[in-house]
């Protein structure tokens, strides 16, 4: 009877009491977790840790630069002061000798530079100036010129392809005279070219004397600086463009060049030893300029000045 009696109990009670049940959890264990998350999203997996590796190691690795820039330079000297402030050289700071003998030149400066803006005025002692020009002559003025932001070399040909025209480019190869590069960009700059490549070493640069000789059109015409010349003119010939090197042994006389009403790149080399051996070999022609008066080389500026010429006769 006792034994009835307790079956009686617990039959009673599972239908009257509440019940300890599972909570759902057995529902939810049934309806799965979704689809399972690729390697590289699970915790401690191997390929995980190595996805975590390839991240930390790119935020290390440093933006690629365009084209780079420059260095700081500084103009010393009232007159060469006052010549690159009349040209229009880009300038962030005029230092001004304190207690300094002030005449046109220094008043001309100081104003050129007021009127312009963006150019700090600082007035320093004669010791430090000294320190900074490394005991130049500066007659107590100095010229702070910013860097240079170049431009790399596709940059040119890139620009030229979006703006629906040929790329006109020229190059220079071992051209260490800043003069001539200013001329050179100036040139381009009168003729529709689409911008200068120079190498980056063992050539010259965007200096203030480039800037002053440019007469202000390096502000719109970009140059830009190569690793490797020869590497970036065979890119540019996988882009399409002829490369066409000026040589006094060329092969074809500039009048015969049927090429540069095209895409193309002019190189021009150094007056004494023109092109490179490499930058040669590289070159798809090498032109020549017929010079009826006898001389034996022209100037680089003088030289892509011809040449742009009669690109841009042909273009029109």
């Amino acid at each position: 009877m006792a034994g009835n009696s307790q079956r009686r109990n617990r039959r009673t009670s599972n239908k009257k009491g509440a019940t300890v049940g599972s909570g759902g959890k057995r529902r939810r264990s049934l309806e799965g977790k979704g689809p399972t998350p690729p390697a590289e999203m699970r915790k401690g997996h191997a390929k995980q840790r190595m996805a975590n590796a390839r991240a930390r190691q790119a935020a290390k690795r440093p933006v690629p630069r365009r084209g780079g820039k420059g260095s700081n330079e500084l103009v010393v000297g009232r007159n060469p002061v006052v010549e690159a402030l009349r040209e229009g050289v880009p300038a962030n700071t005029l230092y001004v000798q304190q207690f300094i003998d002030s005449d046109d030149r220094v008043r001309e400066a100081l104003k050129i530079a007021a009127d312009r803006g963006g150019i700090h005025l600082m007035e320093a002692p004669k010791a430090e100036l000294d320190r900074m020009t490394n005991g130049l002559n500066h007659q107590g003025l100095v010229l702070q010129v910013p860097p240079y932001e170049y431009a790399h070399p596709e940059d040119l040909s890139a620009a030229a392809f979006d703006e629906g025209e040929d790329p006109l480019i020229v190059a220079l190869d071992g051209v260490t005279d800043p003069r001539n590069l200013g001329a050179v960009v100036r040139s381009v700059s009168a003729f529709g070219g689409h911008g200068v490549v120079v190498p980056e070493r063992r050539a010259a640069g965007m200096t203030a004397g480039a800037w002053k000789t440019s007469a202000g059109t390096a502000a719109r015409t970009p140059v830009a600086r190569a690793t490797n010349l020869t590497r970036t003119l065979e890119a540019y010939q996988k882009a399409g463009l002829t490369v066409v090197g000026l040589a006094a042994d060329g092969d074809v006389e500039l009048q015969d060049l049927e090429v540069l009403d095209g895409p193309v790149v002019i190189v021009v080399g150094s007056e004494g030893k023109g092109l490179s051996r490499l930058v040669g070999e590289t070159c798809d022609l090498r032109v020549r300029i017929p010079m009826p008066g006898g001389a034996e080389s022209l100037n680089a500026g003088v030289a892509a000045g011809v040449v742009l010429y009669e690109a841009a006769r042909r273009r029109g």
